[in-house]
């Protein structure tokens, strides 16, 4: 037996592993982690910067967009695409957007698809593309008249009322469910997309002494609620549409996931001994009818991202308190924690924001979270513009290699079938690494290659992404041209191919050479 340490002895090697671990808290680079940003169209929030600008200035500024991304390692932009009944993209059903041409129903001149253009270009850099749309929201202020002809406001006006000063998709009429049905299942089919994605508006925040216009439909299709569960019969609303919409996607690209970004709380404990020890005046249940338990439970989601825009120890809405309460219920769906980069270096904000970097704290707290898969930012603008240093920080330290998009455990899948026969050829001044192809159909076609190398003759840690020496839609790799490769001395490498439901294949039979 060993004889106990000395007290001074004792006390050091506790300093010395409480430093450790912080240490090791933040060179820990996990393989897999979502890093994702929210692009937003609405009023010019993110893209386009402002209305009527040419096609080519939209595609620049798209594109600096997805390379400042693209250097802090994020693997997913959330592009909002049907942000008021209307379309970033070439929809049959819905006009041109606003935001993006300066008038609804005029198309981009000259003309091309942004949707598309979008889904090339993230792909090629390896990022997912998350389509946003919001369900029921036709204007965000004023009356119809900056709507264009072709709205569908004017061609099925019973579908819509006003609320406030704004109009929606009346969520109890069936014929709202079936169109939103049609808008989706449009998109997925169409597009090559890699998820759905929908934020907390469903039905609008409440206007203080006015109720949602719907008691006239409520009467007419109860549905079975008796006259005093009209609350229920809203939630029953939203509940059915999302359980439509998951049968929607999955009937028609079963790899694409559908996700939900509801506001951060979802019952308070006063309200619900379920809910979270929090004080917050919105609740999810309660005023968006969004019964966000049920989704995750029922399985009817694929991930949840719920927007924590809140410091650690705010004492209405703490941050971590949030973080771990969704971890407890999330029901063993992908769990995202949305992240406010936005309030980053506001002085209007509570001091976390502006005196520290508080997104490094919840960063932190995420990963020592074993039910979080990762983070999504608000927004794209505030986050490239390295608030508080974060993008430094994400690329010396927290992001500092790329990282794969987590498996979905919502959404099977197959394992993706290995690339064969790997081995290295000389070419002149080249030397280039080959493979035969990984062969797949839908969810299991090949998304990319992994190529990992070793500085030994033998294969290392698989899970480690610092030995990603890259990733391609190629199935070769020139290692003469991949930055930072130093290829002199031997190195083994080996490959896997990643397929649309995230999986990796086994590696392939390792390769060692002398370069």
């Amino acid at each position: 037996m060993r004889r106990p340490l000395s007290m001074i002895h004792y006390q050091l090697s506790i300093v010395f592993c409480l430093l450790a671990g912080i240490q090791t808290m933040q060179a820990a680079q996990p393989k897999r982690e979502m890093r994702a940003v929210w692009i937003a169209t609405v009023a010019n929030i993110d893209w386009p910067s402002r209305r009527w600008l040419s096609t080519a200035e939209q595609q620049d500024e798209m594109l600096r967009l997805l390379d400042g991304l693209a250097r802090n390692h994020v693997n997913t932009v959330i592009l909002q695409i049907r942000p008021t009944a209307d379309a970033l993209y070439l929809s049959p059903y819905e006009p041109w957007s606003h935001w993006l041409t300066g008038k609804q129903g005029e198309r981009p001149e000259p003309y091309y698809d942004p949707l598309q253009f979008v889904i090339d270009e993230a792909h090629r850099r390896f990022m997912e593309v998350h389509v946003w749309l919001n369900p029921y929201r036709v204007t965000q202020a004023g009356g119809a008249g900056d709507l264009s002809e072709e709205h569908p406001f004017f061609q099925h006006q019973n579908l819509f009322v006003r609320y406030g000063n704004a109009w929606y998709f009346d969520p109890g009429l069936d014929e709202t469910r079936a169109w939103l049905n049609r808008v989706v299942c449009d998109v997925v089919e169409r597009y090559d997309i890699d998820a759905i994605h929908m934020d907390d508006y469903f039905y609008p925040y409440k206007i203080k002494g006015e109720d949602f216009p719907d008691q006239a439909t409520f009467e007419a299709h109860p549905r079975g609620f008796a006259p005093d569960q009209k609350d229920d019969w809203r939630r029953n609303n939203v509940n059915l549409i999302i359980a439509e919409l998951q049968r929607t996607i999955k009937t028609a690209k079963p790899w694409v996931e559908f996700g939900i970004s509801p506001f951060g709380v979802w019952r308070n404990r006063s309200a619900d001994p379920q809910g979270s020890d929090t004080q917050a005046g919105v609740q999810n249940y309660d005023d968006l009818y969004a019964d966000i338990l049920l989704w995750l439970r029922e399985g009817n989601i694929d991930y949840v991202a719920p927007q924590l825009y809140w410091e650690i120890g705010k004492p209405a809405a703490d941050y971590e308190v949030l973080a771990r309460w969704w971890g407890d219920h999330a029901y063993g769906k992908n769990l995202y924690l949305g992240m406010a980069a936005y309030k980053m270096g506001d002085p209007a904000q509570p001091a976390p924001w502006h005196e520290g970097n508080e997104l490094l704290r919840q960063l932190r707290l995420n990963r020592s979270l074993p039910q979080v898969d990762g983070s999504m930012y608000y927004n794209a603008t505030a986050f490239l513009s390295n608030p508080a240093g974060l993008c430094d920080s994400l690329q010396a330290s927290w992001y500092r290699y790329p990282a794969l998009c987590p498996v979905n455990r919502n959404a099977k899948g197959r394992p993706a079938t290995p690339p064969q026969r790997v081995r290295v050829l000389r070419d002149g001044d080249q030397a280039l690494l080959m493979w035969d192809k990984a062969e797949g159909r839908g969810g299991e076609a090949t998304a990319y290659y992994v190529v990992y190398a070793f500085r030994s003759k033998q294969v290392g840690d698989l899970n480690d992404p610092a030995n990603i020496l890259a990733r391609t839609h190629d199935n070769y790799l020139d290692l003469t041209t991949v930055p930072g490769f130093d290829p002199s001395g031997y190195h083994t490498f080996v490959v896997t191919s990643v397929n649309r439901y995230r999986h990796e294949s086994v590696p392939t039979h390792a390769v060692t050479r002398k370069m």
